[in-house]
């Protein structure tokens, strides 16, 4: 049996991610859709003190990007992405719609995700024959006026908002895009999705999830089965084992050693064994990369936990803190802001991790840089908060972050 050391295990997973892809110069729809089939899915959450989650792992892939293009590819026919509950809220290529089919049928027969509706309300078909008439619209533009719940924070839904949010899960609706202010635009599924796509034959359930598991092997490169399951969120590792199997059989999977994993391992045919990554990037909180963080763990040896919800005086690093990846490993960590009214990159925290190479503060300093002229902030500011910020203070005091050209 093929045995791989956690260096190379981690090449893998980068390669796999797309950081071992040559950069464009210029990135077009052709990047996005490669560094789409990297990922596989793009986590959506409605936190924006950075930038929307659904963006930033295409900039640690592509670097700076016209957004407009991820608008173009989620929003405007013909589309190459649809907005659905594919890991957890997330665009997704469109073919993946018929491996979806199991998980539209199990909210269906619950009739709902978190709230169970009543069978075939005549909320849904008003909503629906809405919908129909008047074309994409939001959940504010159609809600029908009844009292708001206000039992749980954060889920002050009204009834209609609650309807849609099933009709969506179940695929009477499909997401068409979303205002400006993050709102849903719901629409009839016909006039978002590609014809042939939903014409296509429903896969049997075991085909789904054999596609789910051959997709997540893709954009793992090399996997332990809890991480095979987690991509897709598929529910149980019994729906996981007969696809590898399969895969196995195939000669796509290949059984693998890693070392430090105390679990079987599975490495994908068309992983690289990439020598080595050099990248230099910033990954968000919701990248796939981090996103499981026992596997971040084992790749990395980087411990992560993100502190939104966590009360202000008992974070350790900050309220939206980002990975810093330099070649192939994470290096230092930083707590960011866009402050948009001041045209400035707040830095509230920067921490080195155990290890952290020479001329780290430099290397952050240039992609901090790069990364403010992305989001059209003009001025990169540090506070005074961890053992990095010091020196990173003053990389960019001497001008380091426009000395070298980001690579």
């Amino acid at each position: 049996m093929l045995s791989l050391s956690t260096a190379q295990a981690r090449r893998v997973a980068l390669a796999a991610q797309g950081f071992c892809d040559p950069a464009h110069a210029a990135p077009t729809m052709r990047t996005l859709d490669r560094a789409v089939a990297r990922t596989g899915v793009l986590q959506v959450d409605s936190v924006n003190v950075l930038a929307r989650a659904h963006y930033m792992p295409l900039y640690a892939r592509m670097g700076p990007y016209d957004t407009d293009l991820l608008g173009r590819a989620a929003e405007r026919s013909p589309r190459h992405l649809v907005e659905y509950w594919a890991h957890v809220q997330a665009l997704m290529p469109v073919g993946l719609w018929p491996a979806m089919a199991h998980r539209r049928d199990h909210y269906r027969a619950r009739r709902g995700k978190w709230t169970v509706l009543e069978e075939g309300t005549d909320l849904e078909r008003a909503l629906l024959a809405e919908i129909a008439d008047r074309g994409a619209s939001t959940a504010r533009e159609l809600d029908d006026g009844l009292p708001r719940s206000r039992e749980h924070w954060g889920w002050n839904w009204s009834r209609a908002r609650q309807v849609l949010d099933y009709l969506y899960l179940v695929g009477d609706l499909a997401i068409a895009g979303r205002t400006g202010s993050f709102e849903v635009l719901y629409d009839l599924p016909e006039r978002v999705l590609p014809r042939d796509v939903l014409e296509a034959p429903t896969p049997s359930v075991a085909d789904q999830h054999l596609e789910l598991v051959r997709r997540a092997a893709r954009s793992h490169g090399v996997a332990t089965l809890p991480c095979l399951r987690d991509y897709y969120r598929l529910p149980r590792l019994d729906q996981v084992r007969p696809a590898v199997e399969v895969l196995v059989e195939t000669g796509e999977l290949e059984p693998v050693r890693v070392e430090g994993w105390d679990r079987p391992a599975w490495l994908h045919r068309d992983a690289r064994r990439a020598r080595r990554v050099t990248a230099r990037t910033l990954l968000s909180p919701f990248d796939p990369v981090v996103w499981e963080r026992e596997r971040a763990e084992r790749l990395f040896g980087f411990h992560y936990r993100i502190e939104i919800y966590v009360p202000a005086a008992e974070r350790r690093f900050g309220y939206y803190v980002l990975p810093f990846l330099l070649g192939d490993q994470i290096v230092a960590r930083v707590d960011l802001k866009a402050d948009r009214a001041a045209g400035v990159l707040r830095v509230p925290g920067a921490f080195a991790e155990d290890g952290a190479p020479a001329g780290t503060a430099e290397e952050l300093a240039a992609e901090l840089v790069r990364l403010a002229g992305w989001l059209g902030l003009a001025e990169v500011r540090v506070g005074e908060r961890g053992d990095l910020a010091a020196p990173l203070s003053g990389a960019l005091a001497a001008g380091w972050g426009g000395a070298r050209p980001p690579g």
